[in-house]
């Protein structure tokens, strides 16, 4: 019932739609390109209305979806919806942090449900150590861009599966190594699912690289090949953007449990056909077979362009992977 209110409702939402409808850089300036660019990341810093972002790497992804939708380009994100996401911090009178984790409500973000062809709610699935792992699907739209966001938190799963993707970089090294199956194996299986081919698998830190392994097995299913023909094929399209100047800041993981959860008779990549010691050589240093599963090395083996956030951070990347 205010008449001011709706009155700038309705002019920003026409403001909106005459945005979308117009044409863009990338429609006036290469006509007919027909790339698809999947942008997968951790975190989203789109806005405080969707508190799932923890810094600059969130708030970097957030303005790529930004910049690709006003120019046009044909890119999709990959995320998770975080049920608590980052820590809220507050300072007490005796100058102490602490640390509060408020619920994402998903009825009050700017969210909707994604639907199957069925009418009910898409879900894709990743078979870990004996088990099914269930994950919703979300939709974000940002602009002209799509944000697709996977969530555990379904009644399908158990009490602790449901908690996977309950804080960004919360838990211990198993439940921050579920949380990059999720994203980097749920989000390309998503991508499958929805029929969406993509050119482009844009990772922004080693938080996805498992979509390297997950597209390259899907390509080898398709065309009947093996897993290193696929893994070479599909490098020419994989694009990995690192942000961590300090080699220690990258995640890694015991041998052991990539071994149980990816290469066990029940893990995620049980079906490869490769020995356990080939898949860990592509994570760990070369020679040291005894040396923790980096993620980021997984991310630069699988890529065919790998680039840095500045000439500086460049240099230091270059010396990090020699």
């Amino acid at each position: 019932h205010d008449i001011a209110f709706m009155d700038s409702l309705r002019r920003l939402d026409g403001e909106r739609h005459e945005h979308l409808r117009a044409h863009s850089w990338c429609a006036r300036c290469v006509p007919g390109f027909a790339k698809q660019i999947a942008y997968f990341s951790m975190e989203f810093g789109l806005g405080e209305a969707i508190p799932l972002y923890a810094g600059g790497l969130g708030i970097l992804a957030g303005d790529f979806l930004k910049a690709a939708s006003d120019l046009g380009l044909p890119v999709i994100g990959i995320g998770l919806l975080f049920q608590e996401g980052y820590f809220r911090q507050s300072i007490e009178s005796d100058g102490q942090q602490h640390e509060r984790y408020p619920y994402n409500d998903p009825a009050s973000l700017p969210i909707q449900q994604v639907r199957a062809r069925d009418g009910g709610w898409l879900r894709v699935s990743l078979s870990v150590d004996n088990r099914t792992i269930w994950l919703k699907v979300w939709l974000a739209r940002v602009g002209r861009v799509n944000l697709y966001l996977l969530d555990t938190n379904d009644l399908l799963n158990s009490p602790s599966d449901r908690g996977i993707t309950a804080k960004l970089y919360g838990g211990g090294p198993e439940t921050r190594l579920l949380q990059e199956l999720v994203l980097g194996v749920g989000g390309f299986r998503l991508l499958d699912t929805l029929g969406l081919a993509v050119d482009v698998v844009h990772m922004n830190e080693g938080h996805a690289a498992f979509a390297v392994i997950e597209r390259a097995r899907s390509f080898m299913r398709r065309e009947q090949v093996s897993i290193s023909q696929a893994f070479w094929a599909t490098r020419a399209g994989n694009v990995f953007t690192t942000h961590t100047p300090v080699g220690a800041g990258f995640d890694r993981f015991d041998p052991a449990l990539v071994d149980r959860l990816l290469l066990s008779p029940c893990g995620c990549f049980a079906d490869l056909g490769v020995e356990g010691s080939e898949f860990l050589a592509l994570g760990q240093p070369s020679g040291a077979e005894d040396a923790p599963f980096n993620v980021a090395y997984l991310a630069v083996r699988g890529s065919a362009f790998v680039n840095g956030v500045s000439r500086l951070h460049g240099e230091v990347s270059r010396r990090i992977f020699s």
